[in-house]
């Protein structure tokens, strides 16, 4: 009984101090927060490129996609790069013979989507 009763104190402890951090952070910090737990638990992401109104290339599970960085200044870089699946049928599904590949897109030329996948 003491024991349930410890664990529950402590669990809505936890969850106290972890909503009063969150609301004290600025929203910027709580954005970055979020990326932080959404690139540890992974995503299931869709790249699609685009020329025009017509989808060229499409890459699937896609666990982040990242922005490259600068060696020596390590200031962002105006591209983005990842691994994914291509889906060279474009039928949304990583049939067998697709393999997971690397990929950079330029921020300046590339028409581009992100987004979790449907499926």
């Amino acid at each position: 009984m003491v024991t349930t009763k410890f664990r529950a104190t402590h669990a809505l402890l936890a969850g106290a101090s972890a909503l009063f951090l969150l609301t004290s952070c600025t929203q910027e910090q709580q954005n970055k927060i979020s990326r932080d737990i959404q690139n540890w638990t992974g995503t299931n992401g869709v790249l699609e490129v685009y020329a025009g109104d017509k989808v060229m290339r499409r890459f699937l599970k896609i666990d982040k996609l990242s922005t490259g960085m600068g060696t020596d200044d390590n200031k962002p870089r105006p591209y983005r790069y990842g691994y994914g699946v291509l889906d060279e049928n474009l039928n949304f599904v990583a049939d067998p013979g697709e393999k997971k590949v690397y990929f950079e897109i330029s921020d300046y030329g590339s028409n581009y989507l992100f987004f979790e996948s449907p499926r």
